[in-house]
């Protein structure tokens, strides 16, 4: 789980990589929850959240440019 301050720490070029990053792993968690199970299925849940979060900072970031 990300915190938020290292969140807004990071430039935004970093946060897209990240971004990207977690949909990947999001992906590969759900394709081995249908497949065989997960140990911890509240990974999916933290991993969803984390994209929120990054979302939520990219667009801040984006309306106070403006």
């Amino acid at each position: 789980m990300m915190k938020i301050n290292k969140i807004n720490e990071m430039s935004s070029p970093e946060l897209e990589k990240e971004l990207g990053e977690l949909k990947a792993e999001l992906f590969k968690l759900r394709f081995s929850l249908a497949t065989n199970g997960l140990d911890n299925p509240l990974k999916i849940k933290e991993v969803k959240k984390d994209i929120a979060r990054v979302n939520t900072v990219l667009r801040q970031r984006e309306l106070s440019n403006k």
